[in-house]
């Protein structure tokens, strides 16, 4: 019998997949590969579990005592690789934190090494000047000393082609693990929430532009509903604070439930996605299975998610805009449009199998 390729996913913050888009995607992919010659083995961080499971979805479950997010992300992207290097034939790594250590364990280490290297981290407005020289140069070592390169949009495979002259792979989202769920009158009335809206659901940065939307829709009178985690920073704080008292504005702290969140989600009229940074959005690709018209911010990264034919606006002036004439044929169009790219380009089915080509060669 031929012995299992022992495969090591490093940079999440584990699975079972609690949130986030790299946690997501690695709860779907260990579910869909069931192949007798991958042993999968998933790195998570201790501080997140309180039930520490040895396995899940037939993968081996190791833990380290550190955060996999902010600053501790470092030492626990390369303490999971030095671990993993031990015994993996194959490094998956998620993220470019713990990069810096790539050029010393190739000296040494012959097996295959794969990095997704997530959106352009060192473009992020919430960095400051010293971190987002890290992370371009964690980008840099990332992708000199990997095998294979995964990009997860187009625009940034682009980026890495032009950038670094190195091929890579693309590979992008699934979505299709959402729910299109009735509203509840529970849910309703727990929420107060209107009989018509538009509805948002980011984190509260700057590059998603939640300002520009703010913007936007105080100058109309359609509602809008917007999960966010607005205490977590100065930007959100300022932001809740300015727009709290618009009675088409319901603010919402995150909803972590995601029955609750989906129930939200799948009943808004248009779902405005205001992300200007990183590469294929999970939540987009998500909205998009839920068969929601979009209104995308107009970033390439955005129009190739959505192959053209969402609607874009580039400030809050083109937002009012759209929301001023768009129409219900305008929208049932927009919404096929997305169903319909979706199916063809985001299941898991089809993301996993591209992983399992590259895990396998």
């Amino acid at each position: 019998m031929q012995n299992k390729r022992k495969i090591a996913i490093i940079g999440t913050v584990g699975i079972p997949a609690k949130y986030g888009g790299f946690e997501t995607l690695v709860e779907y992919i260990t579910r869909e590969i069931n192949d007798d010659l991958l042993d999968l083995t998933v790195y998570c961080s201790s501080n997140a579990y309180t039930e520490k499971l040895n396995t899940h979805n037939n993968s081996k479950l190791k833990y380290i005592n550190f955060k996999a997010n902010g600053i501790q992300s470092i030492p626990y992207d390369i303490i999971s690789i030095i671990k993993a290097i031990r015994y993996a034939d194959v490094l998956l790594i998620l993220g470019v934190s713990g990069a810096i250590i790539l050029p010393f364990i190739t000296l040494f280490y012959k097996g295959k090494i794969i990095c997704n290297i997530d959106g352009l981290e060192h473009k992020r407005e919430k960095w400051g000047r010293i971190a987002k020289l890290f992370l371009k140069f964690s980008e840099k070592l990332a992708i000199k000393y990997s095998q294979v390169v995964v990009t997860d949009n187009k625009a940034i495979q682009d980026y890495v082609n032009n950038e670094y002259k190195k091929d890579s792979e693309l590979i992008a989202y699934g979505g299709d693990h959402v729910e299109k769920l009735q509203l509840t009158d529970l849910i309703k009335s727990k929420y107060n929430l209107p009989s018509n809206y538009a509805f948002k659901v980011c984190r509260i940065e700057p590059e998603n532009n939640v300002h520009l939307i703010f913007e936007a829709f105080s100058k109309t009178n359609i509602n809008l509903v917007i999960v966010g985690n607005w205490d977590n920073s100065e930007y959100g704080i300022k932001l809740k604070e300015t727009y709290t008292n618009y009675s088409n504005l319901f603010i919402l702290d995150p909803i972590y439930d995601q029955n609750e969140l989906n129930q939200i989600r799948s009943n808004c009229h248009v779902y405005i996605h205001g992300h200007s940074a990183g590469g294929t959005n999970p939540s987009l690709v998500e909205a998009m299975h839920l068969t929601l018209p979009i209104f995308a911010y107009d970033i390439l990264y955005n129009r190739y998610t959505t192959n053209n034919k969402a609607l874009y606006f580039r400030d809050s002036n083109e937002l009012v805009e759209l929301l001023d004439k768009f129409n219900d044929e305008d929208l049932n169009r927009n919404k096929n449009d997305m169903k319909r790219i979706a199916i063809e380009n985001y299941t898991w089915n089809k993301i996993a199998s591209k992983y399992k080509n590259i895990l396998n060669t």
